[in-house]
């Protein structure tokens, strides 16, 4: 009997069984193949047969569950598409950047992400689609994408390549061609698989007002800063470029705009010690003038292509040893606020690339071990979203938090569960003061009017025409947009806005907002 056919038999006798455990369907799954004389299935060659079957009409959501390869993917409510740009040159010398040839800068060849762009030789349609290709064999629902775009310098590349580049990738998401980037954006309004948000990176002494604007009609709802670390000194010595007045000024600038802001940190650069990357995180979140909403940390590591590999040579550069940044990174997640998301701890650079530095794939997990023998937990936003925990409205507790960022006053609205453990849902409202003349002249809309930056409901992503009782369908988005909504028009606000994602302007337009430009609007 031919090895599909096995596959298919298997399946059907799992959804006989009604596995409910990982344990559960390996043991069946075990069982069933001995039968067979064969060994147990891979899980993609299972969820392939069930794929098959679910065709034929048969199908049981719970199995698919089950076999789903890597749940987490898709357990923060979107799913991940990130690709890079062309190898370009930079207009940064930062010594601790990686500079392999025929690479964007800072990557190198043997990343995943960047392995999975050569094959598709940097083209953003090929990989928006294998990326969509490779979720949907994994079990993971794509109806709902958020789409990240690596590789250097955003702002630096040429505008037409970008345009090119943009459109490519939604027209990859349409699965059909358009005239121009406009008529793309439009069919993704309803397309099968929507764009809920564009993350761009780029360096904070690129950002001006003109490349904010243009960055929103592109559809840009984050923007990822290279920050590295908000010591002048060390920022000069770095070679970076820019000091800490061009990270303030771009900060505010993206804010008022109504972007989303995380900041790449670099702790173990050059004359820091952990003492001061403590000190420097520490004041992240005390100065209202960063307060990022999102967080990268990566630690500095010597590769033989950064500049800083001379000195690491010569002497002149000791990393960190792994319990000085272990210790260093336990106390920095102490201190992260409810409001900020922690989506990262290491760069993802293959240990046999590193000459020296953190060779700690797990980072993470030893942090939360750390955590657990203490009996404390990290507030930080991404570990309390919900994900797959159990849901139920009677539980949930409203909160708002209000802090100073940028000039302006934010406010940050979540539900949570009554043990602030679980994040089900938030929302960034902004109130900005002191805003840029210029900013305003570029974007006449935004003058005056209060922004809801980020929309956000945690659990497993559910498709946009399902029916269900997960967070994604409780309601909360909703309640709390009508929250934000009354705070604005208590401070004397007559209008509101929201930095959407061009796949989620049905959504807003069902709650009585109009497109004005490339922001969705509604009158208080």
């Amino acid at each position: 009997m031919k090895q599909s056919n096995i596959e298919k038999i298997i399946v059907q006798q799992l959804i006989k069984s009604r596995p409910t455990t990982q344990r559960e369907l390996n043991y069946l799954v075990k069982k069933l193949a001995s039968g067979f004389k064969i060994p147990s299935p891979k899980r993609i060659k299972l969820l392939s047969a069930y794929h098959k079957l679910v065709k034929s009409g048969n199908g049981h959501l719970a199995l698919k569950k089950l076999l789903k390869k890597r749940e987490i993917r898709t357990l923060s409510g979107v799913a991940v598409v990130a690709i890079l740009t062309k190898p370009y040159k930079c207009p940064g010398e930062c010594v601790f950047c990686p500079n392999e040839k025929k690479m964007p800068k800072s990557y190198l060849s043997n990343e995943p992400a960047v392995m999975r762009a050569i094959l598709c030789r940097f083209d953003p349609f090929k990989q928006v689609q294998m990326r969509l290709r490779a979720l949907a064999m994994t079990g993971h629902d794509t109806d709902k994408c958020e789409l990240i775009i690596m590789g250097g310098t955003w702002t630096y590349l040429p505008h037409k390549y970008q345009t090119w580049f943009i459109k490519r990738c939604f027209e990859a998401f349409n699965q059909r061609t358009a005239k121009n980037l406009a008529s793309a954006q439009k069919l993704n309004e309803t397309a099968k698989f929507r764009v809920i948000g564009i993350t761009l990176e780029t360096r904070p002494d690129y950002i001006s007002i003109p490349e904010i604007k243009r960055m929103r009609e592109l559809g840009a709802t984050r923007v990822e800063l290279g920050v590295q670390t908000i010591d002048d000194k060390i920022l000069k010595l770095t070679k970076r470029g820019h000091l800490t007045k061009e990270i303030i000024e771009a900060t505010k600038l993206l804010k008022d705009a109504g972007f989303k802001i995380s900041y790449h940190m670099m702790p173990n650069l050059p004359t820091s010690t952990p003492a001061k990357d403590f000190k420097m995180f520490n004041q992240l979140f005390r100065d209202q003038n960063y307060q990022p909403d999102m967080l990268k940390i990566y630690p500095c590591v010597v590769t033989d292509t950064a500049k800083i590999y001379k000195w690491y040579k010569a002497g002149k550069f000791k990393p960190y040893s792994d319990k000085q940044l272990l210790n260093l990174l336990v106390k920095i997640k102490k201190i992260i606020p409810p409001y900020v998301r922690l989506s990262r701890i290491i760069r993802d650079i293959p240990s046999e690339s590193i000459v020296a530095g953190n060779k700690i794939s797990n980072l993470r997990q030893l942090i939360n071990e750390r955590f657990q023998k203490t009996g404390e937990f990290c507030q930080c936003i991404r570990c309390r979203e919900a994900r797959n925990k159990e849901f139920r409205i009677k539980n949930i507790e409203y909160r708002i938090k209000k802090y100073k960022a940028s000039e302006g006053l934010e406010y940050f609205l979540s539900c949570e569960s009554k043990d602030k453990k679980t994040l089900f849902a938030f929302l960034r409202l902004r109130l900005p003061k002191n805003v840029d003349e210029k900013l305003s002249d570029a974007l006449p809309e935004l003058k005056d009017v209060a922004l809801i930056r980020e929309v956000h409901t945690y659990g497993e992503l559910i498709p946009l025409k399902s029916k269900g009782h997960a967070v994604q369908h409780a309601g909360l988005g909703r309640q709390l947009i009508a929250a934000a909504e009354k705070i604005a028009k208590k401070a004397g606000f007559k209008k509101i806005a929201v930095i959407s994602g061009i796949g989620v302007r049905q959504y807003y337009k069902k709650l009585g907002y109009r497109r004005q430009n490339t922001y969705m609007m509604k009158s208080l």
